[in-house]
């Protein structure tokens, strides 16, 4: 069984100017691709297998990142379900030569998994083994929009 702790993925992306919108800033549409890409990494990491996005939840821009930025994504696996799972992916705007930090973007995606024909399979069960996995877990289902 995987933890939550061993799903936390972290990624960066260096904001050219192919990537930004007529403000000069990372396009939206850019920034959930690679929110998309980390969190399927953090449900693979747990599932063990292919994973799809099937739901985004509560995706909110609360501030742009700037061309020549860095964007950085962040997610992990908080929870499992029979062939789900639910990633919390924060993207931060982190300024290359101080490492400055601030959050840009918060969401909460679901993955399936999936076999080779696209077909759903079960995941397993995801475990809390330690004080960093609790309050990751924590940290996300008191954040998660409610449905």
């Amino acid at each position: 069984m995987t933890t939550v702790s061993e799903t936390y993925i972290e990624n960066r992306q260096r904001v050219q100017p192919t990537d930004t919108n007529n403000h000069g800033s990372a396009h939206g549409g850019i920034v959930v691709k690679w929110m998309d890409e980390v969190g399927a990494m953090s449900a693979m990491r747990h599932a063990g297998e292919t994973c799809v996005t099937a739901r985004i939840d509560g995706l909110n821009f609360e501030r742009p990142v700037p061309q020549g930025d860095t964007c950085v994504v962040e997610s992990y696996a908080y929870e499992a379900g029979r062939t789900s799972v639910e990633v919390r992916i924060r993207a931060f705007r982190e300024a290359p030569r101080t490492g400055e930090r601030e959050q840009t973007t918060d969401a909460y995606f679901t993955f399936v998994a999936v076999d080779e024909s696209g077909s759903p399979v079960a995941v397993p069960e995801l475990t809390v083994a330690d004080d960093r996995c609790g309050r990751l877990r924590r940290d996300a289902l008191e954040s998660a929009p409610s449905e």
